[in-house]
């Protein structure tokens, strides 16, 4: 996996998990990103299942969230559940698991979406810049 390079404000992520540990580690950075539902893409040709979300990171010491692009290869099939029929329907990430040849997205509000895959390849870049919020997740 890739090293996320300094602290400072300004660094980016670039990360690529080929491991079924680095599942836990992509699923606690996706974890909060908000995820408008028109930005999930399937394309089957490529194999690729591509989600664009606004990603809270944790790995810095002032709360901010910065725009990134996360990527799931060699996507066989994939499924969607309690998807809402708004298409700009916004929803918060809570986890990436993986069951069986499944890598499942599972989101509030009972949404999730599985991607049957043949191997275990993530991809997560983050995009332009950070931007300060004052919205900071909490787990009670």
């Amino acid at each position: 996996m890739a090293d996320p390079g300094s602290q400072s404000g300004a660094s980016r992520l670039a990360l690529l998990g080929q491991e079924p540990d680095d599942i836990a580690t992509f699923s606690a950075l996706l974890q909060d990103a908000t995820l408008r539902l028109a930005d999930v893409g399937y394309d089957r040709k490529a194999r690729r299942l591509a989600c664009l979300v606004n990603r809270f990171r944790r790995e810095v010491d002032a709360p901010s969230r910065i725009r990134c692009a996360f990527r799931i290869e060699t996507v066989g099939a994939v499924q969607r559940a309690g998807w809402p029929a708004d298409p700009e329907a916004v929803t918060a990430i809570l986890s990436l698991d993986r069951q069986g040849d499944w890598l499942v997205i599972t989101c509030a509000g009972g949404i999730a979406i599985r991607a049957r895959v043949e191997v275990i390849e993530l991809v997560l870049e983050d995009m332009g810049e950070p931007w300060a919020t004052t919205r900071v997740p909490s787990h009670d």
